[in-house]
């Protein structure tokens, strides 16, 4: 029931508390938006010079970066509010809600590069002010680069599915970068047709990247179970405490930084209310030691068993404890 946030299971880090994991967060956001305004300034200058569809596209990527990183920014700022009277489980589901804008978004400038890239390669045009594009590209490769450096690593310590999506469409912008750079160097050496093709490509990717960031946030919102071996994982946990003679009802879900564990234990009904309650400590606390970042509730059922089956299973569950 203590809610803390880290990586997913798949991904090694140390987990951090709220205070740490709200910096981190913050950070994120403010970065994703400073370098969003930075790269707009110098891809509409590099546009302006060289007039190229690729760098055009590009800089639209950036327009909707922005919009989406702000969009981020507010809404991780919701989400790091606790829970009050109104929002008992929290504002985590902000995040995804801003997943799915942000998915919106992207969709919006891909459908624009397809528009944009169909009538350039219907009426080629030729590019100019070939080191002016050359230089804004590899700067923006670089601030780039950079970016998303530092959002894998709030990522792994807080596990916020905002910035995973704010991530997922910056690593799209790495490859439209390098996209750019290539047509630029195309057209440069005589293939002016490569730089709409290029931009073509780019808008493929980012519309399978758009639809990624959606399916990940309805699945949220939506409070789709978590995937099957987390589960399987624990129900492992939670029998192989002493004293735990099964568990049933096992329902999950995740909001934000936060995966939501509820579950049924069975133990002996002649146990005393006491200790029943110590092994319900006992098992919420082995099941946040191998999650983290869960809040667990759990519920204590009553199972009659004959003495001897009791022994049994008792015995059982101690062999299988887990350190």
């Amino acid at each position: 029931m203590r809610p803390s946030a880290t990586a997913p299971p798949d991904v090694p880090s140390r987990s951090v508390d709220a205070e740490e994991g709200a910096r981190l967060l913050r950070l994120a956001t403010y970065l994703s938006v400073s370098v969003a305004l930075v790269l707009i300034v110098a891809k509409g200058y590099a546009w302006w010079q060289t007039d190229s569809v690729a760098i055009l596209a590009s800089l639209v990527d950036s327009l909707m970066d922005a919009g989406a990183s702000l969009l981020n920014l507010f809404a991780v700022r919701y989400a790091l509010a606790p829970a009050d009277a109104s929002h008992r489980w929290g504002h985590g589901k902000a995040e995804a809600i801003a997943g799915l804008g942000q998915g919106l978004f992207i969709i919006a400038s891909g459908l624009f590069l397809v528009s944009e890239a169909t009538q350039r390669l219907l009426s080629p045009e030729p590019l100019s002010a070939f080191p002016v594009g050359v230089a804004v590209m590899v700067v923006t490769i670089v601030l780039t680069a950079g970016l998303v450096a530092v959002q894998s690593y709030v990522i792994r310590r807080t596990r916020s599915p905002a910035i995973r999506a704010d991530s997922l469409h910056y690593r799209t912008d790495l490859l439209t970068n390098a996209a750019v750079l290539a047509a630029l160097v195309f057209a440069q050496f005589g293939w002016p047709g490569v730089d709409p093709l290029f931009a073509l490509a780019v808008a493929a990717y980012t519309l399978k990247a758009a639809w990624d960031i959606i399916v990940d946030a309805i699945s949220e919102l939506l409070d789709q179970e978590l995937p099957e071996t987390q589960r399987e994982e624990i129900i492992r946990v939670a029998r192989a405490r002493p004293k735990v003679l099964g568990v049933h009802d096992l329902r999950t879900r995740s909001a934000g930084r936060v995966d939501f564990i509820e579950l049924h234990l069975e133990l002996d009904d002649h146990m005393p209310l006491m200790t029943a309650h110590e092994v319900s400590d006992d098992v919420e606390e082995a099941i946040m030691t191998a999650m983290p970042q869960a809040d667990v509730m759990i519920h204590l059922d009553p199972v009659s068993l004959a003495e001897e089956q009791l022994d049994e299973r008792i015995e059982a569950a101690e062999k299988a404890e887990v350190p």
